[in-house]
């Protein structure tokens, strides 16, 4: 069975354009993952933390560190591949050691390439793949949403859109209004390679003026200022402060709603990802 699943995904690996991130004009890299690594192997432990022991938002899965849920694919990507075993669904999630912090008066721009499996939407009901950011203050004590969040991709249920969303501050409303958040989103094909980004922008003078700005494969489709905030403390959570990068698909939950019977699990289901890097001016 294991020779099959690493088969399985070095055929995958094949239809796949591996590539290193790219270098852009202005910009400096200041951390990158292309994902380098054998068939069915773990990604890199000493850049990744393997999370097992979270569920929040009413989801089903346990993350595990199986190579079944979490594996390189052997051609310079990551796949992370829900299943469902005898009713028990399993996932992967990881999130980065290292954390980030944006400078004043510089642009800090977090990417990723991402694509999803080929299941119909109708067999994707309860599935949610994310790739996101958390205010590294919650590893300190400081609950959610205050530590803020920000997501640079979310997708539900194969719906062919992604979302680009923060929480922060207060729950419940805030000035993020929880636990909806502040979110925009923007087509997507549902199996094809997308680039998705987000710019910290902390050029400006003050702090009302610095702002957030989503893309997809370079077009900006959100953008939230600080003035929008309003809460110089809050605005600080999410642009001036620490924060890691997570990647994971989610089974189940509040926004999604719960797999049903014709969710199918597996490769067809599946996040896989080509590169994330982070890059300042």
């Amino acid at each position: 069975m294991r020779a099959n699943v690493v088969a399985f995904f070095s055929l995958l690996s094949s239809l796949a354009s591996a590539l290193d991130p790219p270098n852009y004009p202005g910009l400096r890299t200041l951390w990158a993952e292309n994902f380098a690594g054998g068939a069915g192997s773990r990604p890199n432990t000493g850049r990744w933390n393997i999370i097992t022991n979270v569920r929040t938002n009413n989801e089903v899965q346990d993350y595990t560190e199986s190579s079944q849920n979490l594996q390189l694919s052997g051609g310079g990507t990551l796949q992370i591949v829900p299943r469902n075993n005898g009713g028990r669904w399993t996932s992967g999630r990881i999130e980065t050691k290292a954390t980030f912090t944006p400078e004043k008066g510089k642009v800090t721009v977090f990417e990723g390439v991402l694509r999803f499996g080929d299941n119909p939407t109708d067999r994707k009901q309860g599935i949610w793949p994310a790739f996101w950011m958390l205010g590294d203050s919650i590893h300190h004590g400081t609950p959610w949403p205050n530590c803020g969040e920000l997501d640079i991709m979310e997708t539900i249920n194969g719906v062919p859109a992604t979302y680009g969303t923060v929480h922060c501050g207060s729950f419940p409303g805030g000035p993020c209004n929880e636990p909806v958040g502040r979110a925009q989103s923007t087509g997507i094909s549902p199996t094809g390679w997308h680039t998705y980004t987000v710019r910290i922008n902390r050029q400006a003078g003050n702090w009302r003026d610095e702002f957030i700005q989503w893309e997809r494969d370079g077009e900006v489709y959100h953008t939230l200022t600080g003035a929008a905030i309003n809460d110089e403390g809050v605005w600080g959570t999410l642009a001036h402060s620490p924060l890691f990068i997570l990647l994971n698909v989610a089974v189940g939950g509040d926004w999604p709603g719960m797999p049903n019977g014709a969710t199918a699990d597996g490769y067809g289901s599946m996040m896989e990802v080509e590169y994330v890097a982070v890059y300042s001016t």
